[in-house]
C-alpha cells in the first residue's frame, strides 16, 4: 500500500505540473481566434478618421463568414454604394459611380482607406494567424490594468503586410487587448488598440478599437462595431463578383 500510494502522489504531482504549465504562443492565438471568429455575421460599423484637417465619420454595412469571406458597403453620404469584397484570397472595389469593379493588388493595397489609418493591406490575409504566422509567448505583462500574455508573430512568408508582430492577449478571457505591427527591420508601423470587449452569442471579441499608423501625421481611427447578428442567413451569391456591382 505505502509503494502504491507514493507512486500515486507522483503521478497526480507529475500531472498538476503539466497541467500548470503556460499555454503555448500557438495555443493562445488559437484561443483568441476562437473567440472573435464568426461563422458568420451581419455587422453595422462606423469609422471615426480624426486627422489635420479635423474628424469625420464613415459608416458602413458588413457581411462576414468565417475569418476568408466579407463584403462591406458604405452608407455615409461621400461614400455612399462604395463595396469592398474579400473572396480567394483576393480584395475587389466596386464604385457606382463608375459601375467599376477593381482588383486591389500590388502597391495599391498599401493605400489608405478613405484617408484612415486602415490599409487595404490591412484587410488581406484570413486564413488563420497561424497559417501565416510563427508564434511564440515571449511574456507576461500588465496593459490598462489586465494581465496579458505577450505573443511575438514571425511571418512565414513574404505574402503578409507585415514581417512581425506583437499582440497582447488577455490571461483570463483570451481576448486581443493590443497588437503592435513591424517593418522587416523592426521599424513600428502601427499600433491597434481595443477600447471596448462585447460578449455575444458565446463570443468575446473587441467591438471598439483605436488603430494608429506611427509613419502618418494622424491621430488615429476608431473603428466601432454598433450592432451585430450571428445567427445571420447570408445568401450564397453574396460574396460573388456579379452581386458586387449589382
Amino acid at each position: 500500500m505505502k509503494r502504491i500510494s507514493i507512486f500515486t502522489l507522483v503521478c497526480i504531482g507529475l500531472a498538476a505540473a503539466v497541467f500548470a504549465q503556460d499555454p503555448s504562443g500557438d495555443e493562445i492565438i488559437r484561443r483568441m481566434e476562437d473567440n472573435q471568429t464568426f461563422s458568420a455575421a451581419y455587422i453595422e460599423g462606423r469609422m471615426i478618421i480624426t486627422d489635420r484637417f479635423g474628424e469625420r465619420t464613415v459608416t458602413f454595412t458588413m457581411y462576414a463568414e468565417g475569418e476568408e469571406r466579407f463584403l462591406i458597403e458604405f452608407t455615409s453620404r461621400d461614400e455612399q454604394g462604395q463595396r469592398i469584397l474579400r473572396r480567394d484570397d483576393s480584395l475587389y472595389l466596386y464604385y457606382p459611380d463608375a459601375r467599376e469593379v477593381i482588383r486591389i493588388q500590388g502597391a495599391a493595397l498599401r493605400d489608405s482607406l478613405f484617408g484612415s489609418d486602415l490599409s487595404y493591406e490591412d484587410m488581406t490575409g484570413g486564413r488563420g494567424i497561424l497559417s501565416d504566422y510563427r508564434a511564440e509567448r515571449i511574456g507576461r505583462t500588465t496593459i490598462r490594468g489586465r494581465d496579458v500574455w505577450e505573443v511575438r508573430l514571425d511571418a512565414r512568408t513574404t505574402n503578409v503586410p507585415y514581417p512581425q508582430q506583437v499582440y497582447f492577449v488577455d490571461v483570463a478571457d483570451y481576448v486581443l487587448v493590443e497588437s503592435h505591427q513591424f517593418a522587416r527591420n523592426g521599424r513600428k508601423l502601427k499600433e491597434t488598440e481595443m477600447l471596448e470587449i462585447r460578449e455575444q452569442d458565446g463570443y468575446r471579441f473587441p467591438s471598439h478599437m483605436r488603430i494608429t499608423d506611427v509613419t502618418r501625421r494622424s491621430s488615429g481611427t476608431e473603428m466601432i462595431f454598433d450592432s451585430i447578428d450571428t445567427s445571420v442567413r447570408i445568401p450564397a451569391d453574396t460574396f460573388s463578383l456579379e452581386a458586387l456591382s449589382w
